[in-house]
Formats: C-alpha cells, structure tokens, sequence
C-alpha cells in the first residue's frame, strides 16, 4: 500500500517562510509527477507547484517566484519552499503523486493535509 506523508505545516507571519515535506512509501515502482494543491474554507482545491521526474515545474501564478518546488527521487520526497507567505496563502495544503505501485499498478495519492497559516 502507498502512503504520502506531510510535515512541516503550521502558523507564520505575512513575508515570513514555511518549508512543506512530503514523502511517499509503499510498494513503489515509479513515481511520475508529485505536486502540491491547496484548499482554503469554502473554496476549491488548486494546483500551487507541480515537478515531473526530469524536474521540470510548474507554478500557479499567484505563487511564481515565492514558493519552489522540488523532490529528491532517491527519497521518494517532494518539497515546497514558501517565501514571502501572505495571508492568502493560508489553506490547508495537500501532497500528491501519480505512482506506479506493484498492487495497484498506476494510481492517484493524497496525503492527508497539513495547514499553513499566514497572520497578517
């Protein structure tokens, strides 16, 4: 079974920085593309940074040059680097990977969010 795990979520002020960790395990073949998608109360969840297995990105652009994305293939680990937070970057944010798994074979993954929370 795969699981992605978060960490690294939590309370800062506006221009201050945050480092969200992902990290995937399980019965893994390959993983394709993992990605970072945030939800704020009452709104849809969005795409914020995405990294393929070449390390090519892609950003939302209410977030290009502020948050980086990247991922550490022998780790199975995805990263995103927040700087300059600001209020409205406050959502729960969520980790997610299509892998390749011996049981299930190619699939889409969660974590199970973590919160980030810019004061102003």
């Amino acid at each position: 079974q795969v699981q992605l795990v978060e960490s690294g979520g939590g309370l800062v002020q506006a221009g201050g920085s945050l480092r969200l960790s992902c990290a995937a395990s399980g019965s893994i073949l390959r993983i394709y593309l993992m990605g970072w998608y945030r939800q704020a109360p009452g709104k849809q969840r969005d795409l914020v940074a995405r990294i393929t297995s070449d390390g090519n990105t892609d950003y939302a652009d209410s977030v290009k040059g502020r948050f980086t994305i990247s991922r550490d293939n022998a780790k199975n680990t995805v990263y995103l680097q927040m700087d300059s937070l600001k209020p409205e970057d406050t959502a729960v944010y969520y980790c997610n990977a299509k892998i390749v798994s011996l049981v299930r074979g190619q699939g889409d993954y969660w974590g199970q969010g973590t919160q980030v929370t810019v004061s102003s």
